[in-house]
């Protein structure tokens, strides 16, 4: 008995053909997953991140119940969600205005306008795990930097348009 027959059959059963098609449906899954599976082995750099971002004009008639340290927020980074993130600190910023003074020089004054009282400005610190690589911190599959665009996202507040200002690895 031949090992191919003459209608291009391997031990008259299966057709050579077939044989290339699942081959080939074989590597196509292949190169699907195998891209997943490298992801997953960079979770093994894992360290500790803060970034730290400035929420300007919140405007709330009680903005510190909106921001409180220890509650989880949720971070979209360049419009792609990451997931939940804790926020570590939060602080008020004053709200300054600069005032000439006779001498010529200028002196930062709090701002006197009822206006200014009804918005405020922060400093939120944000915690959160990353994976380390060559080009530094990964949150998901995002680069967080000074100067990333990020969103914060939370039950009764959402953030957008907000920039990171400093990253800390290890903190």
């Amino acid at each position: 008995m031949a090992i191919v027959d003459s209608k291009g059959r391997l031990f008259g059963k299966v057709s050579l053909l077939d044989i290339g098609a699942a081959l080939l449906v074989l590597l196509v899954i292949v190169g699907v997953l195998l891209p997943s599976f490298t992801g997953a082995q960079l979770s093994s750099n894992l360290k500790a991140v803060e970034v730290d971002v400035i929420v300007r004009s919140v405007g709330s008639k009680d903005p510190k119940t909106l921001l409180k340290e220890g509650d989880k927020t949720n971070l979209i980074i360049r419009n792609q969600p990451f997931g939940a993130v804790t926020l570590k600190a939060v602080r008020e910023l004053p709200r300054n205005i600069a005032v000439p003074q006779p001498d010529g020089s200028t002196k930062a004054l709090p701002d006197p306008r009822p206006e200014a009282g009804l918005t405020k400005d922060f400093l939120v610190t944000v915690a959160g795990d990353a994976n380390m690589t060559d080009n530094g911190p990964l949150l998901g599959n995002s680069k967080i930097k000074a100067g990333t665009k990020i969103e914060l996202e939370g039950f009764t507040y959402d953030f957008a348009d907000l920039y990171v200002i400093d990253v800390r690895v290890g903190a």
